[in-house]
């Protein structure tokens, strides 16, 4: 084979490379079998994203939407936030947490609530709506003077254990243990923990 037509069949050959060099190429382009393997990858990871992401919301989290008015100012009807069902698994339910629960007079139906009375401590609001444990008064920065202006009076209540005494903070309009009692440890399933809407409100609930 003449030395020109080597250089024009094989690219990359010069005319002064030695022509005894043997030269190998790929049946297959390499780029195709790069663009399939990254392919493969691709598709891989998001599997595996979408399977933990389920995971996540399955065993971790779960979005919950604000249905009433019974924890303004905090939250607002329709907003909506995620809840941590996993914390308590490992740290224990804290006073002035906010807290999802099945409702104990119907548990089909669930609740948002903040944690006031814990379990051994004995509860009480006087005639000017301040709240007492075990005879010391608590104070409580999260309340609105805009949605207390109605107090209302609470005897001693002691909490069982496993037991908690919640209400909302709109105390004027908040259907809580003031009225049905106290909720079971075992109808707690989360702690509200981030609102993800409306944007403008995004952020985690402190309390």
């Amino acid at each position: 084979m003449k030395r020109e037509q080597i250089i024009r069949d094989y690219p990359g050959i010069r005319p002064e490379d030695d022509q005894d060099i043997e030269v190998i190429y790929s049946e297959e382009p390499a780029s195709k079998t790069s663009l399939w393997a990254e392919a493969k990858s691709l598709s891989r990871d998001i599997i595996f994203a979408a399977v933990t992401a389920v995971l996540i919301v399955v065993f971790v989290v779960q979005p919950v939407k604000v249905e009433g008015t019974s924890m303004l100012p905090r939250l607002q009807n329709d907003q909506r936030i995620f809840v941590n069902k996993f914390i308590y698994s490992f740290d224990p339910i804290q006073r002035d947490d906010i807290i999802v629960f099945w409702f104990p007079d119907d548990p089909t139906k669930s609740f948002i609530k903040r944690v006031i009375g814990l379990p051994g401590e004995t509860v009480r609001i006087d005639y000017k709506g301040q709240l007492f444990i075990n005879n010391q008064l608590v104070e409580e920065p999260y309340l609105s003077p805009d949605h207390t202006r109605f107090p209302r009076a609470y005897p001693d209540t002691f909490v069982k254990p496993h037991y908690y005494f919640v209400m909302g903070d709109n105390r004027d309009q908040s259907n809580d243990s003031r009225s049905w009692g106290l909720v079971p440890e075992k109808y707690i399933y989360g702690k509200a923990m981030f609102r993800y809407w409306p944007l403008s409100q995004m952020g985690l609930l402190n309390r």
